[in-house]
């Protein structure tokens, strides 16, 4: 896995190849973590010569690069798994306890009909859980066909190797196939017990005459108010029933911190996005020669190239870059270097940890590549290339990188490999420049030379506001249709006082503000609940991803205008679950409720 050698040989054949240095790999009883790894690793090298240790790498730190990649995926994964968790426990409680409530009529019928209290609760119970285990035996069938393709995806693509990705652990499923039909039986356990020790008649007639007495000290209150009768009335409705008012306070609460996790995470990727283009002036991409067999070399020098680019009209900043392949000293596999000169603003914006490099012998890297090969600022490490080395030290951490590439200053490449040139250059024009213009001017320069314009466009950024986006739309329906089943079923349960309110001179477009308004309130309550909640999910996240680490001024991105936004956000989210059960309840007739009564 670790891809130690590239090939095995006799002693009597390394003699005979003449090493200039040697691998040795150790294994020690006290493995567990990376100090007792390192104390015993120095007890093994103790006496020999100072320098003659040029690198070490544990097994842990293999164990982890082997993860790096999944792990990234990790955040959004559990972070939007626990939200999906918390809807499915929504939707069962809110939907299931709601069909119990609403057949309290036919508990009536069946307790008439010679049915026990145990009979009855049996059956509702037996009722509610066959589709349960339906839904769940086809969602773990689901999930363990797609759970294969998936980790093979996440573990593919590193440097030690391809993970052998066989399903999820059966313990796994157990849960989900024994965990949902639980809670739907749980959810059903109350208002199915409730409804155990309901008399028939009464049972029978609970849909269209409730018990009184639930909320009556709040409605006063709200009475003796100036506000409007029918605001009044609606603000007091949730107190009637405070476990419906709990879910759906929570379903609303769910939808405000979708809302806010996404709002975050947007405004962080669009900063991450902007990164190297905050003074609004276009780039510039310059290569040297073409491709294929139409590969013309240029006929200036590297310094007369980097000359002629800073002084066309319009180039604020040239920057050089190099590219070679080059060996760590202790590492197995080569990693590639890029070599800049030329225009510092390259590091202004992307530096969370540490400075630039600035000298010969001076590197930085992201943090993918840092955690995979156990480095940290202050290390030092050996590069070779052709022969020569150079002793190079940590100085800084971008904000994100190739996993395999690091970053160097000329002066470096310059003791490496003296004879070498840069293949492309980046051209910051100032703000307003016309592109087309300077491209133009540079391919009248030198026909080897190939200028395009740097697209400012992100996909990983606009993969994940995309994704957010969906995620938070569908969350918020589900929230909103968890308002709706509410509001319908306290429509259904109040259906002869909205009768009464009607025949004493209520309008429908009373009705509809009544409904609207009893759970605008809890939208209003929610969304303030919901606010923190969202920003503590986005912090978790964007302090997780592993392979980006953003600076602080990209994670600070709430504002009192998108605070009130979000805030406004839950509010939206009950009247959009309300609107058409309100509706609806507006238009029913005085002669339709009543004419049982």
């Amino acid at each position: 896995m670790s891809k130690s050698a590239s090939a095995w040989v006799s002693p009597e054949q390394m003699a005979a190849l003449h090493p200039t240095s040697a691998q040795m790999l150790y294994r020690f009883t006290d493995s567990s973590t990376e100090a007792r790894l390192s104390a015993s690793l120095a007890r093994a090298t103790t006496g020999l010569p100072e320098d003659s240790l040029t690198g070490a790498q544990t097994y842990l730190t293999l164990k982890q690069a082997f993860s790096a990649l999944a792990d990234s995926y990790l955040p959004f994964m559990t972070l939007f798994g626990i939200l999906g968790v918390l809807v499915s426990t929504l939707i069962v409680g809110n939907v299931v306890s709601g069909a119990v409530v609403s057949g309290y009529r036919h508990i009536g019928v069946l307790k008439a009909l010679g049915f026990t209290p145990n009979q009855v609760v049996a059956v509702y119970l037996t009722m509610l859980s066959v589709p349960a285990v339906v839904g769940c035996v086809l969602g773990t069938l689901a999930g363990n066909v797609l759970a294969g393709p998936i980790l093979k995806v996440a573990f593919t693509g590193i440097d030690v190797g391809r993970a052998s990705v066989g399903g999820i652990s059966p313990w796994v499923s157990v849960v989900c196939l024994v965990g949902m039909p639980a809670l739907v039986l749980l959810a059903a356990l109350v208002p199915a017990l409730r409804a155990h020790r309901l008399p028939a008649a009464r049972a029978i007639s609970a849909g269209n005459a409730p018990r009184t007495g639930r909320g009556l000290r709040v409605q006063r209150m709200l009475g003796a108010t100036r506000l409007p009768r029918p605001v009044s009335l609606g603000l007091g409705q949730p107190f009637a029933r405070p476990c419906r008012t709990l879910l759906t306070m929570a379903a609303i609460v769910l939808g405000v911190t979708t809302v806010a996790l996404s709002t975050g995470l947007t405004s962080t990727m669009v900063a991450y996005g902007e990164v190297g283009r905050e003074d609004g002036g276009a780039r510039i991409h310059v290569t040297t020669g073409g491709s294929g067999n139409d590969r013309t070399p240029p006929r200036l020098s590297d310094a007369q190239i980097e000359a002629r680019l800073r002084s066309l009209p319009g180039a604020e900043g040239v920057r050089a870059r190099a590219l070679s392949q080059v060996n760590m000293t202790g590492q197995t596999q080569p990693v590639f270097a890029d070599f800049y000169r030329g225009d510092d603003s390259l590091y202004e914006h992307t530096i969370v940890k540490g400075r630039a490099p600035s000298a010969a012998g001076e590197i930085v890297a992201g943090p993918a590549f840092l955690t995979q090969r156990g480095l940290k600022l202050g290390d030092r490490v050996t590069l070779e290339l052709n022969g020569r080395k150079i002793t190079a030290t940590v100085v800084g951490q971008l904000i994100e990188g190739n996993a395999r590439a690091l970053e160097a200053t000329g002066e470096t490449l310059a003791r490496l490999a003296p004879d070498a040139h840069a293949i492309e250059y980046t051209v910051r024009l100032a703000p307003g420049a016309d592109t087309r213009a300077y491209a133009e001017a540079v391919a009248a320069l030198d026909p080897g030379l190939h200028a395009s314009v740097t697209d400012s466009g992100n996909a990983g950024t606009a993969t994940v506001i995309t994704f957010s986006t969906v995620f938070t739309v569908l969350l918020t329906l589900v929230a909103s249709l968890g308002v709706f089943n509410t509001v319908l079923l306290s429509t259904r349960e109040r259906r002869r006082d909205l009768g009464m309110l009607k025949s004493i001179g209520m309008t429908p477009r009373q009705v509809v503000v009544m409904t609207v308004t009893s759970v605008a309130g809890l939208g209003a309550v929610g969304g303030m609940l919901g606010i923190p909640l969202g920003i503590v999910a986005h912090r978790l996240v964007v302090d997780h991803v592993g392979v980006v680490d953003f600076p602080a001024h990209m994670k600070d991105v709430w504002h009192a205008p998108q605070l009130a936004a979000m805030l406004l956000a839950g509010v939206v989210i009950a009247v959009l679950g309300a609107l058409v059960p309100a509706r609806s309840a507006a238009r029913m007739t005085i002669a339709s409720v009543l004419h049982t009564e």
